[in-house]
């Protein structure tokens, strides 16, 4: 057991990015944007990938805050593997030491199957499954290979897969009965094939230096996505997701910062090919 200097196990220190690089998709989604402040706010220099405009609005409202230099968007279609490649080769170039990616893009609308008739195992779609497919593992897969190649070649580096509790568990079908809400089984199926993705990375590149574990977001609050599907916040639908969690409630994209920073820091440095829950309780019961 190495004997740490002094300050070594300060927070401050054991979860610091500082001198980090960061590479994130789906940084301007829903999670991606408290997941960029809490890169940020740790030290670390942000490469904020997206598929739209927004990608790069949300960098210059973060670069008045902490600095254009900490800050650098790139916007790419994923579904266009040729520009993502692209893309990813101008990463490599411009950041050559990328230490720490966090694969979090994926598609929720109707084209993955979410909340339409499509989305139901007797409805769905050979486009439907693909593009749940690609988003839900292709990407991380693709990512992984020409960035974390790097990682693997300086003997270090972190990545972290976020998957859902759906990988773990099934969807039970009383919290959509009634309702027009449905996760299709295209998602459930592509985030375990990332939980598998991960472990396989992490056994083969661990003897690299590079670690990969998964996050397993249950349940979380997004006001915003509910105002434009005109879900109000006291809807059917959100009480049973909040009674279905041993919390009683749903969980704010910050409450997700902790375990990010955990796994993309020195203070898991010990831990790889792991799926971290993050729900509230709901898979416990």
């Amino acid at each position: 057991m190495v004997n740490p200097g002094a300050g070594r196990l300060a927070a401050s220190s054991l979860f610091s990015l500082t001198g980090k690089t960061v590479l994130l998709t789906g940084a301007s989604g829903f999670l991606g944007r408290t997941i960029s402040r809490a890169l940020l706010d740790n030290g670390a220099t942000l490469l904020a990938l997206g598929a739209s405009d927004r990608v790069a609005a949300e960098a210059e409202s973060l670069r008045a805050v902490y600095g254009a230099e900490r800050i650098h968007p790139y916007r790419a279609d994923l579904y266009d593997i040729p520009v993502v490649e692209e893309v990813l080769a101008r990463i490599n170039r411009e950041h050559p030491t990328v230490d720490v990616i966090v694969n979090n893009a994926h598609e929720f609308s109707s084209r993955t199957g979410f909340n339409v008739p499509e989305g139901h195992l007797e409805n769905a779609t050979f486009d439907g499954w693909m593009r749940n497919l690609t988003g839900g593992v292709y990407w991380a897969a693709l990512i992984t290979q020409r960035i974390g190649g790097g990682m693997k070649a300086r003997g270090r580096g972190s990545i972290v897969n976020i998957s859902t509790m759906y990988a773990a568990v099934a969807p039970s079908p009383q919290l959509y009965a009634g309702t027009a809400f449905i996760n299709p089984p295209g998602y459930s199926a592509s985030k375990a094939a990332l939980l598998a993705f991960t472990r396989y990375t992490a056994s083969f590149w661990g003897p690299s230096g590079v670690r990969a574990n998964a996050i397993l977001p249950g349940p979380f609050s997004n006001t915003e996505e509910t105002t434009a599907n005109s879900v109000q916040k006291d809807d059917p639908f959100l009480e049973r997701l909040m009674a279905r969690t041993a919390l009683g409630r749903l969980g704010e994209p910050a409450e997700l910062a902790g375990a990010v920073l955990f796994l993309a820091s020195d203070a898991s440095s010990f831990m790889t090919g792991q799926a971290l829950i993050v729900d509230g309780g709901w898979t416990i019961t």
